[in-house]
């Protein structure tokens, strides 16, 4: 857990980069830092660490104030992504990645298990990889590869700065996805920071917005689209905000409440999505006619339907009723 009470930043008399910031990340949750350049996020993020000295306030994590804490020691508890990867090119890629278990002590064995865990993680074999240099990876390969090294030492808590910013977008959103399927597994309290709206409302628990240092609104990305808390924040999410929160629904949602239609096996333009897929992705499919069908399959490969654009513009039509019988109810 990490909780902000009241805290500032300020440079010198005029320059305020963060002013009176109060918020929880609780256990196991991923928190966005998000909002336009200047905003403060890098800063707050940095703060935790202590590679950026508190003003004012207090920062607690896991119940302890991160003042009382000698600053070494405080950074090696915590896991910290960067979007340049931070790999050193003069090390292997085990030796990346146990780092900080060797500065830990740890013996050989549990290093070496721990790698072949982490590896496995990402699906890169230890063998095979362990012996490289980073600049014999791939960019997402790298990526990858940094991630892991935070998660190394098994810190409960997870610094990440616009880690997949510098990746191409389909890459980007592999490795999202990637990312997401590991927290559903190791559940590290995360506060992560992003530039990118798309990128905020897939990875998020809940989002900081902000603005000049302080907060606009904190909330989860679904009540941040329908239930903007200010004109500010109706406009930084923009006004397809119903088309970006198709984000936030899957395949799965929509067969669960309206079901899926019958595959057409003489039809030969066909492309496949996972049923974990989601909506808007699959939307962009449909309006961008890549093929004439569709097909959903399973966890185990297997065919279990199709779907159309207007089986998601039907799912659209009862999630929008259902939201609005439950505000009248309300």
């Amino acid at each position: 857990m990490i909780s902000f009470k009241n805290v500032a930043k300020r440079y010198g008399d005029e320059i305020v980069a963060v002013n009176d910031v109060d918020f929880t990340v609780e256990e196991g949750k991923i928190v966005v830092l998000l909002g336009p350049s200047g905003c403060g996020k890098t800063t707050l993020l940095r703060m935790v660490n202590r590679l950026e000295s508190i003003s004012e306030g207090e920062i607690i994590i896991n119940n302890e104030n991160s003042k009382d804490l000698d600053a070494i020691e405080l950074r090696r508890k915590i896991g910290y992504v960067i979007q340049s990867n931070g790999l050193f090119p003069n090390m292997t890629i085990e030796e990346n990645v146990m780092l900080v278990p060797d500065l830990l002590g740890w013996s050989k064995k549990d290093k070496r298990g721990r790698f072949e865990y982490l590896m496995k993680l990402i699906g890169l074999d230890a063998h095979d990889y362990g012996k490289r240099l980073p600049h014999e990876l791939s960019g997402g390969q790298q990526q990858r590869i940094g991630v892991v090294r935070a998660l190394a030492a098994d810190p409960p808590v997870m610094l990440m700065d616009e880690p997949f910013g510098a990746l191409d977008p389909i890459i980007r959103d592999k490795i999202q996805e990637e990312f997401l399927q590991i927290q559903r597994e190791v559940k590290k309290t995360i506060l992560f920071v992003s530039h990118d709206i798309d990128e905020a409302i897939k990875m998020a628990d809940k989002i900081v917005l902000l603005r000049d240092g302080e907060i606009m609104q904190f909330d989860t990305p679904s009540k941040m689209l329908s239930h903007p808390k200010n004109e500010f924040v109706s406009q930084f999410f923009g006004k397809d905000r119903a088309i970006k929160s198709l984000s936030l629904h899957t395949v799965e949602d929509l067969q669960k409440i309206i079901g899926l239609g019958p595959v057409d096996e003489s039809i030969q333009d066909t492309k496949t999505i996972n049923i974990h897929q989601d909506l808007r992705n699959t939307l962009s499919m449909l309006m961008n006619q890549e093929a004439d069908q569709v097909i959903v399959k399973n966890d185990q490969n297997e065919n279990i339907g199709t779907i159309t654009i207007d089986l998601v513009q039907k799912y659209l039509h009862f999630e929008i009723k259902g939201k609005m019988s439950a505000s009248q109810e309300g």
